[in-house]
């Protein structure tokens, strides 16, 4: 008998993995969590049965929700993290020296213990000395801070359940207050694909443009996630993301990427026709 992980992306469009195995089933107070292992694809992380992560190719998401401001700002030295539970966020951040503070703020506590112990790829930096675990809700966390962050990245889940909260105009509106004059905030900004979700999308874009002066929307494929095409946004006080970035200086850090590089950084924010569309739309 065969096992197959199926989600589900429209009631007319399912996607499935081949599972070899399920390694881990259990529920927090927040929500199910179920890690599998499959022959495609590797170890994969799913909450409340969506897709969060697989080891084959979550070095994507990770590498260009990080990388990219980094890009911009290399220097950022305070760093915030709001969800991210699984730790590949957290892994790419502490790949720069110039980091000194990660604050990872997520409200289950046991996604953070089901990752450290069956997804070690990704968790394998949660316990670098610079990494302060915060288990509680991003959206309460951030209220409390004014010009204390370099970089925010709230690296969530979709929005609904847990996640909802972080995609409200009060929680970008203090991410706004709590970072410092050329701070950057950069979140994961769903797919512009299917209808749901190209609604969840325009809805976190509108309430960001509110938010910040600078707001930009740029993309990666991801074959795991509904769709494989993906969007992240950047918002940013004064910082832009491609005009007057320093490619060089990145370059010179030397670091060993397998999807980011600064071309690629730059072309990611050249969106299709259908995608400006959305976007604009919402826009004022």
């Amino acid at each position: 008998m065969e096992l197959w992980f199926t989600e589900e992306h429209t009631p007319n469009a399912h996607f499935s993995i081949k599972v070899d195995r399920q390694l881990y089933s259990g529920n927090s107070e927040f929500q199910r969590i179920d890690v599998f292992a499959s022959p495609e694809f590797g170890r994969f992380l799913t909450l409340d049965g969506y897709m969060m992560l697989t080891e084959k190719d979550e070095f994507i998401y990770h590498e260009m929700i990080v990388h990219v401001p980094m890009c911009v700002n290399p220097l950022a030295k305070d760093v915030l993290v709001i969800g991210g539970g699984d730790g590949g966020t957290v892994r790419e951040l502490t790949r720069y020296k110039s980091v000194e503070r990660i604050d990872l703020v997520e409200i289950d506590q046991e996604v953070v213990r089901v990752c450290e112990e069956y997804l070690p790829q990704t968790a394998s930096a949660l316990r670098d000395p610079r990494v302060n675990m915060h288990f509680e809700d991003g959206l309460k966390f951030v209220r409390h801070y004014e010009g204390k962050y370099d970089l925010i990245i709230v690296d969530s889940t979709d929005p609904f359940g847990p996640g909802e909260g972080l995609f409200t105009k009060e929680f970008y509106g203090n991410c706004f207050k709590a970072l410092k004059a050329d701070g950057i905030m950069v979140n994961q900004h769903e797919s512009p694909f299917y209808p749901g979700d190209a609604y969840a999308m325009q809805r976190a874009h509108k309430r960001i443009v509110e938010s910040f002066p600078i707001s930009r929307v740029y993309q990666a494929h991801i074959p795991t996630y509904p769709s494989g095409h993906w969007l992240f946004g950047f918002a940013a006080k004064t910082l832009s993301p491609v005009e007057g970035v320093n490619w060089d200086r990145w370059k010179a850090l030397g670091l060993d990427t397998r999807y980011y590089n600064t071309q690629l950084h730059a072309g990611a924010f050249a969106l299709p026709n259908y995608v400006e569309k959305l976007l604009k739309e919402v826009e004022p």
